[in-house]
């Protein structure tokens, strides 16, 4: 008989996956259409359609496998599938990390001063960016590869140092000192584009914030409240920006709780899952609300249905 609390669980989950689906698409959907229309693609067009299509597959694998694992069906998955599942969210949920760090440098660029100086760093940084955000694929395939060593699927009752579990697939931990220096160098890496991310955050503000006493000298607080689409912009990735953030270091506590404490409780296993299918929605939501024809497009969608 199923629990009341895997009923709860697991319609979060339909909803979280619905929801996540179809927003993503909608964005994925918006921003494919000058690729067939023959337009120019600008570089911040490329990097948000990466960010969307890393999202959509990390609900997609995070999602779904948590829905049917709450249903009942905990060995619906054979070694096979659980380190392609897990493979494929690990994956997906690296080159979001990427790619919103990029979008926030790109945009930090792109607001910076215009001195000499800065110019000749903008330009190089730019022309790097959009090759860079393609690479992030191969450059996340390598790093999580070992997923598909160490994870296996909950019926394999192969002896292990540790075994952390996710409901429908496990992890073994080995004793080795193989796995802390493959998580120092995975920590290594998220720590490196999170203070990016940060510092990128951080000088945008504080150009806003310079940009907005400005106006308000010269032209007073009512001509200010007309925001620029450059502020609109700057805004909306800093958003991004500080939610994801938000959600890793949560996500990220409650990891380090769990390998620290011994094999965590299902519970906990669930509201990492929750937290981290968070963000992919959110930015769905904030990237559509940031684009006029995109919400119109949505909206329209939505009313028909």
């Amino acid at each position: 008989k199923m629990k009341p609390e895997n009923m709860v669980m697991g319609i979060v989950f339909i909803l979280q996956t619905t929801v996540g689906i179809l927003v993503n698409s909608s964005v994925l959907l918006h921003y494919l259409v000058p690729g067939f229309t023959g337009k120019g693609l600008k570089l911040k067009t490329l990097i948000v359609k990466h960010l969307t299509l890393a999202n959509s597959l990390s609900i997609i694998s995070r999602g779904i496998p948590q829905i049917m694992a709450e249903f009942g069906m905990k060995y619906f998955l054979d070694d096979i599938g659980c380190k392609l599942v897990l493979y494929l969210y690990r994956v997906s949920r690296g080159v979001s990390l990427y790619t919103t760090c990029l979008l926030s440098c790109f945009q930090a660029a792109i607001i910076s001063s215009s001195t000499t100086k800065w110019m000749k760093f903008k330009h190089k940084a730019i022309k790097y960016m959009g090759p860079s955000c393609s690479l992030s694929w191969p450059m996340n395939l390598l790093l999580n590869v070992m997923i598909l060593v160490t994870v296996t699927s909950s019926s394999n009752r192969r002896n292990a140092t540790k075994k952390l579990t996710y409901g429908y697939c496990s992890a073994s931990v080995s004793g080795t000192i193989a796995t802390p220096l493959y998580m120092l160098l995975l920590s290594f890496t998220d720590v490196l584009c999170l203070s990016l991310m940060s510092w990128a955050s951080v000088f945008m503000l504080s150009i806003l914030h310079r940009h907005k006493k400005q106006v308000q000298y010269i032209h007073g607080v009512q001509h200010f409240l007309r925001v620029s689409p450059e502020a609109r912009a700057t805004q909306t990735i800093l958003i991004l920006a500080c939610t994801f953030v938000t959600f890793y270091s949560i996500s990220s506590i409650m990891v380090l709780y769990s390998a620290l404490f011994g094999n965590p409780g299902l519970w906990v296993i669930n509201i990492i899952s929750v937290l981290e299918t968070c963000y992919p929605i959110f930015c769905s939501f904030v990237l559509i609300s940031n684009n006029s024809s995109a919400s119109r497009l949505y909206l329209h969608c939505w009313w028909k249905r």
